[in-house]
Parts: C-alpha cells; structure tokens; sequence
C-alpha cells in the first residue's frame, strides 16, 4: 500500500488543494518541492513511497526531473501529472523512467494506488 508521498509542482495553490485531498484520503504528504534540485534532495532525504511529478515545472521539465530522481535520489515511483491531455505528451512519458501519468482533475489515492497495481512488479502490502 502507498504510505507516503511528495509532490513536485511549481503552483503553490494546487500543491496545497493536492495535499489536502490526498491527506483526507488516507495518503500521507511526506513533502513538497517547487523546482528540481528541492524535489531530489528531498525524495533522498524522505524516501517517499511515491512522487507526483508536473510535467511543467515553469522553465523545468519534469520528464527531466524524473531523470534526475532515477540518477540521484534514492529512487522511488514517479507518476507524472498535469493539466494537459496525456495524450500530448504519451511519446515523452513511455519514454520516461514514471510509471505512468494521471490527470491532475483524477488525482486521487485511489487513482495512485492503482497505478502503482498496474505497475510491472509492484505488489501491495
């Protein structure tokens, strides 16, 4: 089961509504990051048992960001998020090291932990 998280996303107002929700939900916010280097510092120091990553991250991209989480911090799941369409960025997310994407308007607990069912090897606990 999917314990912890940190949430990787440059709007402030939506990190704040996403934690909200997942907390009501069960899920424990474990950190949150606006930029790149915050989010592997803390994914190293925090060991979530997943990351929400934006797509967007102003002038960063979080297909980067989810290079630099496989390459230096103690990787855990990544799921990429965002407003737009998956299907705008389905090249660049199977070719990314995230398990997967989910909409920013589906974000739930429930939505996470099937995603991470989905996943190659992953087993619930």
């Amino acid at each position: 089961m999917t314990e912890s998280c940190l949430i990787v996303d440059d709007s402030l107002g939506f990190m704040d509504a996403a934690r909200g929700l997942l907390e009501r939900q069960g899920l424990r916010v474990v950190g949150v990051a606006v930029n790149g280097s915050d989010a592997v510092r803390l994914a190293h120091q925090l060991h979530p048992d997943v990351t929400l990553l934006d797509i967007n991250l102003g002038d960063e991209s979080g297909f980067e960001v989810a290079e630099q989480l496989q390459r230096h911090a103690n990787p855990s799941p990544v799921i990429l998020i965002s407003t737009y369409a998956e299907e705008d960025y389905s090249d660049l997310i199977a070719a990314s090291p995230a398990l997967g994407f989910l909409s920013k308007a589906n974000l739930s607990v429930a939505a996470i932990r099937a995603l991470m069912q989905r996943a190659s090897g992953y087993r619930e606990t």
